[in-house]
């Protein structure tokens, strides 16, 4: 008897959902380039808007099979070129997500990283900042927390479908966002960066950016019952990187072993490491 298909309904359809139409978006751009196009000329071309396009390349198009067949002829491809799935097809390997708390060293460990193996290093509230228009600040006033975690997940989609191979430092909170942690959890290798509270708490004031405890009277009693609630969530992550006492250097190296350990050969290519810089 023929196995039944997974169900695709609620959570997990909207995140399959998602991956699909930034994927879709992704290749349209991608023949739109090829082939020398403007969006203009190719909503000329197609008879849909340079609006409706450029919602479709953000992966915000829920568009229909006969508008899709309209701009897969404008382009002179197949319909199934444009939903087709990228090499690696939804593989972890070659794609890295670094979690954890402000402070644990992410955004440092991962730029380095990307330099040293020559790999895009992406932060993820940066795309969520270029798509929405508007910093995160403002972006979450605007539309709300749901509202701007929903743009987060859609940011995520759109660099699953657009690196085979990267290196994407997250946001601490992202773990308590269901959809958006099962992305990563599905299309990353997960990394946790972790540090003892203490550091963690030195190292953002050292970045003269309190906004995390501003206003709060025990701050660090309050960081403390954020790590442990978070716990359990990021250890979910595939591997775990302790930088406590350790120099930048020391950790920078422990994340290479890792990535060098989890990605085929052709993903790593380790450049030369640069003169010694033990600042953080």
């Amino acid at each position: 008897m023929k196995a039944r298909p997974p169900s695709l309904t609620g959570s997990q359809g909207r995140e399959e959902a998602a991956v699909f139409l930034a994927r879709v978006g992704e290749n349209v751009r991608a023949r739109r380039k090829a082939a020398g196009l403007t969006r203009r000329r190719l909503a000329g071309r197609s008879g849909l808007s340079e609006r409706y396009l450029a919602a479709l390349e953000a992966g915000r198009g829920n568009i229909s099979i006969a508008l899709l067949y309209r701009v897969a002829l404008a382009l002179g491809a197949e319909v199934a070129e444009l939903v087709a799935r990228p090499d690696p097809a939804g593989a972890p390997a070659g794609r890295f997500a670094l979690m954890g708390l402000r402070g644990a060293g992410k955004s440092t460990l991962g730029r380095r990283a990307g330099e040293r193996l020559g790999l895009p290093f992406l932060e993820l509230s940066e795309v969520a900042e270029e798509a929405n228009g508007i910093p995160a600040g403002e972006a979450i006033s605007l539309y709300g927390e749901a509202g701007y975690r929903a743009s987060e997940r859609e940011a995520i989609a759109r660099i699953v479908a657009r690196y085979p191979q990267v290196i994407l430092a997250v946001g601490g909170g992202v773990v308590e966002h269901r959809e958006s942690f099962a992305l990563l959890l599905e299309h990353f290798h997960t990394i946790w960066i972790r540090a003892r509270p203490e550091e963690h708490m030195e190292r953002v004031r050292a970045q003269g950016d309190i906004r995390p405890m501003a206003g709060i009277s025990d701050a660090m009693a309050r960081l403390r019952a954020i790590l442990a609630s978070r716990e359990p969530l990021y250890g979910q992550a595939r591997n775990c990187i302790d930088t406590s006492g350790k120099s930048p250097a020391e950790s920078l190296q422990e994340l290479i072993a890792i990535l060098q350990q989890a990605a085929p050969p052709r993903f790593i290519a380790e450049k030369p490491p640069p003169p010694a810089d033990e600042s953080a």
